[in-house]
């Protein structure tokens, strides 16, 4: 489709940092040094943000990108009016003496390819978001950027004063590049960087290998898996929802949104994709990060925190031209503040398999018999109490289906625990609480619209609310859940199949773009209620909505098809992993009945 807008950019990673590839070889955004750092190059939202582009003397006449086989290594080949070249992209994962490696290290290789080629390397890194400058000085085998708080480290195979000076080199070799927090201790660069480069390949193609991915839409899932799994700060296990901010759901929407924070729902849905596919160490991980956190005074969670753990996550505009001129540009996230009570039955649900799943060794280390026990009381602490909801409503509390639905699946999770355990109190207050949160969903169902509403006494659809079917409250084939889905299908899919969150005025007005976890969440849902052949379907139409990488963001212009919103957005690769999964079994039981 012409013009159409999609975000012409990889991700490459390694859990100690996150950085945007353009089509153009250019590191459009890289936040130094942890995920929710100010950027160092961060031309994304503002040239003053800092810029790391690679420019051929000659006119650009066409670009080709693509990851390497099962990898997170990037290609970028580019051809000029004179030559062409091409840039791979990688930072360093891989373990070594039985130790994992993934030091904070970028690296880029430039290799010719064909005619003559002439290149620019210009290096110009900002931070403290443009505010702050790096002072700049050439030494015999590096340069180093300098703030008073930051320094980095660049190695190079090529004249290091010619990349200060930004002179025009003949591409007649390839180019080794290195973006080091420390530098390494190992020459020559060109041998260092070739063995990091097979062991960071080995690495994720290993990785790769050791996922349970069925048949059912396997390249789609494999990229997806290797783009969540960047996804988790590897220090403390946190996972982010994106590592962008500011990116507008549609454009002068004024919803833009910082999500370089760990939601605990949005880790639920991650880990349980990442389970779905046999990786376990990024919940035991993750575990570890829910055991550090410190709740409140009362014993709450907040929604989000931050990659550290703190609490105090101030929202901040900042004076910057934004993504296509799209402002505001927010830095922090006022959410933090928020009362959103389903996150405690999606940490119980993601914990759950630290207690039952047999394949996890030494499962009592991760184990926390206080942490599930304070969970529960805060569900029921917070049963009746109206809440901001998974949509984070700024202005207004309901009592959120959504909600109860997280409570009476936490319950039933606590309820497997403490069985597990023998925990017979724990057991029984668990069912208690089960039956409170049924009593609480079925005050949301509403007899005029035979299904469930967004909240309780409101008329208003949800599409979140397609949960009720995979998760298990509703029976696929009952006629209740027939009904439920009819109507959520009427009020809220487009002609093309995708799905709007809600359609109702919120803080900002109706939602102009279709948020795509939702469409994936029905497709979910058609397979659960053995409509397979739809599924299918529109599974396969809504991947076309990825831009040329497999990468998804987190929302869908339904007639254009344009991206928009925060990418890539874990939100939405979750939900083609857990959809093909669906599929995949409904696919694999039909073989045999």
């Amino acid at each position: 489709m012409p013009n159409q807008h999609k975000y012409n950019a990889g991700i490459i990673g390694n859990g100690s940092l996150i950085a945007h590839i353009n089509t153009l070889a250019e590191v459009s955004w890289l936040c130094w040094p942890n995920f929710d750092s100010s950027p160092i190059f961060g031309n994304l939202l503002d040239e003053t943000c800092g810029s790391y582009k690679l420019i051929p003397h000659s006119k650009i006449t066409s670009t080709h990108q693509f990851y390497l086989e099962n990898t997170n290594i990037l290609r970028t080949e580019i051809t000029t009016e004179t030559g062409s070249f091409a840039v791979l992209d990688f930072a360093p994962r891989y373990y070594e003496s039985g130790k994992l490696r993934y030091s904070r290290n970028l690296y880029r290789k430039i290799i010719p390819m064909e005619g003559e080629v002439r290149i620019k390397i210009s290096v110009n890194p900002t931070y403290d978001y443009g505010k702050s400058k790096f002072k700049t000085n050439v030494f015999t085998d590096h340069i180093s950027y300098e703030t008073e708080d930051l320094k980095i480290n660049l190695l190079a195979n090529v004249s290091l004063n010619l990349i200060k000076m930004e002179s025009y080199l003949h591409l007649n070799k390839s180019i080794y590049l290195g973006l080091f927090e420390t530098m390494p201790d190992r020459i020559p660069f060109e041998a260092f960087f070739e063995s990091e480069y097979t062991k960071t390949k080995q690495y994720w193609q290993s990785w790769v290998k050791h996922c349970t991915i069925p048949n059912f839409a396997q390249k789609q899932q494999i990229r997806s898996a290797l783009c969540l799994k960047l996804h988790q700060f590897q220090d403390t296990g946190a996972i982010i929802a994106a590592s962008t901010t500011s990116l507008p759901e549609a454009p002068g929407s004024g919803r833009n949104w910082d999500y370089r924070f760990c939601w605990l729902r949005d880790g639920f849905y991650t880990l349980f994709a990442l389970t779905n596919l046999g990786q376990f160490e990024e919940l035991e991980r993750y575990a570890q990060y829910i055991s550090n956190l410190t709740p409140e005074s009362d014993g709450r969670f907040q929604p989000l925190y931050s990659i550290m753990g703190e609490s105090f996550l101030d929202e901040k505009i900042l004076d910057l031209k934004g993504y296509l001129g799209n402002t505001p540009v927010r830095i922090g996230n006022l959410a933090y503040t928020h009362k959103q009570n389903d996150a405690y039955g999606q940490v119980l649900l993601s914990l759950l398999p630290l207690y039952l799943d047999e394949r996890i060794p030494e499962k009592n280390r991760f184990q926390n018999f206080n942490l599930i026990k304070n969970i529960l009381d805060k569900i029921e602490l917070t049963m009746d109490e109206p809440d901001a909801g998974l949509w984070e409503f700024r202005n207004f509390s309901q009592k959120h289906c959504y909600t109860f639905l997280f409570h009476w699946v936490g319950a039933k999770a606590a309820k497997e625990i403490a069985k597990h355990l023998g925990e017979n109190g724990l057991e029984k207050k668990a069912d208690e609480l089960i039956g409170r949160a049924e009593v609480n969903i079925e005050l949301c169902f509403d007899p005029e619209l035979e299904c469930y509403t967004q909240a309780q006494g409101k008329k208003d659809l949800d599409a979140s609310l397609l949960q009720l079917i995979t998760l298990g409250y509703l029976d696929p084939s009952s006629p209740r859940a027939k009904s439920h889905i009819k109507a959520i299908e009427s009020s809220l899919k487009t002609e093309n199949g995708f799905f709007y969150r809600y359609l109702h005025s919120d803080d900002f007005g109706k939602p102009e773009t279709t948020f795509l976890v939702c469409t994936f969440w029905y497709i979910e849902a058609l397979a659960c209620m053995d409509r397979l052949d739809e599924a299918t379907q529109l599974f396969e139409k809504v991947t076309e909505s990825a831009n040329h990488l497999g990468l998804f963001s987190e929302d869908i212009e339904a007639k254009s098809g344009n991206q928009w919103g925060n990418f890539p957005q874990t939100y939405s690769h979750v939900g083609l992993v857990n959809a093909a999964h669906r599929i995949s079994q409904k696919k694999s039981k039909s073989l045999f009945w």
